[in-house]
């Protein structure tokens, strides 16, 4: 299990880092050449080019199963899932297999209401109880993989596969 971060517009960075290292879990941060993120410990730091979808890219090339992929944006969310990885949004929302067609569909009725003219509101400011938020349920998901790969690996579950 590693996190994996769509880091370019992430306000949790700070959060996710200091999550990561108490539960000794590998942070990957992938951002354009566009932004500079300073080096820590535990934390590779992958720069891609500008293009558009060159982020998200280099994100699901580097996605594994049970890994933890935090990022805004419902399209890469769905294709993470479906390697069985995890992801979770920087306010603390875990996306799943059975919502996130919903949420893709709202997405794409949302764009055709502004093509056509439509006005629609943007996302409240990100909060205090977002971070919050995101940090118990980056906790949360991290013990319940944890959990899930042990007992993966316990003989006795072996037995009854």
């Amino acid at each position: 299990m590693k996190i994996i971060v769509d880091a370019d517009a992430c306000p949790v960075k700070e959060i996710i880092v200091n999550v990561a290292t108490e539960a000794q879990v590998d942070v990957v941060m992938v951002c354009s050449y566009a932004h500079f993120l300073e080096p820590q410990d535990n934390v590779q730091i992958v720069q891609v080019d500008q293009e558009p979808q060159a982020a998200d890219i280099a994100i699901i090339n580097r996605t594994e199963k049970s890994d933890i992929i935090v990022t805004q944006d419902y399209g890469l969310a769905a294709l993470v899932l479906g390697k069985g990885a995890y992801a979770i949004s920087p306010r603390g929302k875990i996306y799943t297999e059975e919502k996130i067609d919903g949420m893709l569909a709202e997405r794409h009725i949302q764009l055709k209401y502004r093509q056509s003219g439509g006005r629609t509101k943007g996302p409240t400011p990100h909060s205090e109880k977002d971070n919050r938020n995101f940090e118990n349920n980056l906790k949360r998901l991290i013990t319940t993989i944890k959990r899930q790969n042990s007992s993966d690996c316990n003989l006795g579950n072996w037995f009854k596969k």
